[in-house]
């Protein structure tokens, strides 16, 4: 349970660090300033898709938070043999992160305004994608062949469950990621302000489903137990 609550923990944090960066913690009727203030620009408001993109991030963190606090209280249990972790995964942890080096380089070109940088960095975004997903199709049937079949012991229930679930997600960004691509290549340009928008939802949404590979890697690497270990010591 202890672990459930850092997890959460660390999650709200997360969501709450973006949406003060949204201001949307802000108090307007607690902010002060002289009268020619009233009369400069009003700040724009802050997008729907941006608060509920927000919102179902949120939602995301907590099922993989009680996914991984799930996998971690089941590590005890006399019927778990771990699972060996394919070599593979390390070249699909490069490649996602190398898909999100691309999407933020698409932020900064949709910023300026560049076109040409923005269709080479979402191609860059897309292809390293699609390349992440294949790599995981190709470690399960690695798995698969080395006899560690789904059924088999609750470690690989576990292994093919969140990796596939995470996938999923992925899916559903590609998807999400190739319309606004397509957008783009029939005949937007990167001064659109809701291509800008597009791009940079895309950005965070892959961000964040970059960390939430790296935490259930660490799990699935073993690195997680000290951090475990250090959680039971504080509550303790």
């Amino acid at each position: 349970m202890s672990v459930v609550l850092v997890f959460l923990a660390v999650i709200a944090a997360i969501v709450i660090w973006w949406l003060s960066g949204q201001r949307m913690m802000s108090k307007p009727w607690m902010e002060v300033g002289t009268l020619d203030d009233i009369g400069g620009p009003a700040k724009p408001p802050i997008p729907t898709a941006k608060i509920g993109l927000g919102i179902f991030l949120a939602v995301v963190g907590a099922l993989f938070s009680l996914l991984a606090s799930a996998y971690l209280s089941r590590m005890s249990g006399a019927d778990w043999w771990a699972i060996p972790v394919p070599r593979l995964l390390w070249a699909n942890s490069a490649v996602l992160i190398a898909s999100c080096a691309a999407l933020q380089w698409a932020v900064v070109e949709a910023r300026r305004g560049a076109d040409d940088g923005l269709r080479l960095a979402l191609d860059i975004a897309l292809a390293t994608a699609v390349l992440f997903l294949a790599g995981q199709v190709v470690a399960w049937l690695q798995l698969v062949a080395a006899g560690y079949v789904l059924a088999d012991n609750p470690a690989n229930s576990f292994f093919y469950m969140l990796t596939g679930l995470h996938g999923l997600h992925i899916l559903g960004g590609l998807a999400v990621l190739a319309r606004t691509r397509l957008r783009l290549l029939a005949g937007g340009t990167a001064a659109s302000a809701r291509l800008r928008l597009g791009v940079e939802l895309c950005a965070t949404y892959w961000h964040f489903m970059l960390v939430v590979w790296l935490l259930l890697f660490a799990l699935f690497t073993g690195w997680a137990n000290d951090f475990v270990d250090l959680c039971r010591q504080l509550v303790s």
